[in-house]
């Protein structure tokens, strides 16, 4: 009996040009058995709600670097309420500064990893999480 994969979308929003961590974490949640969509660079919160639908995915993991996931963030939470996504689970990983998480997690965001976050420390979030779901 096997079980159903996760599936994961990793979303690079904004106009942030840096990918190799979406890329290590793609790799990462792949190895563990996942199946990971990677929507590319700069997509717009619509894209990436789209693709959500689209891949009737478990998780979108959003990757931003710039700076800028005080704006983007509580966009893509407001759409993914709005698609009718409450169930996926939505992570961020980046350069997050401490006092921003709590209002990101009030805005909806699960769980926040900021640059050197262990890998299977990621996964393990995202498989206990879905199991606690099911």
């Amino acid at each position: 009996m096997s079980e159903r994969k996760i599936r994961v979308l990793v979303a690079k929003p904004g106009l942030d040009g840096h990918d190799r961590g979406a890329k290590v974490i793609a790799r990462a949640l792949r190895d563990a058995g996942m199946e990971v969509i990677y929507t590319g660079l700069r997509q717009t919160p619509d894209m990436i709600i789209e693709a959500a639908l689209q891949e009737d995915v478990d998780v979108i993991g959003l990757s931003i670097l710039s700076g800028a996931h005080m704006a983007l963030a509580p966009v893509i939470m407001e759409k993914v309420h709005a698609a009718g996504l409450d169930d996926v689970m939505v992570i961020l990983g980046g350069i997050i500064p401490d006092e921003d998480i709590p209002i990101l997690k009030e805005a909806g965001v699960s769980e926040v990893f900021g640059p050197g976050s262990n890998t299977n420390h990621i996964v393990k979030v995202i498989q206990d999480s879905i199991r606690a779901r099911e």
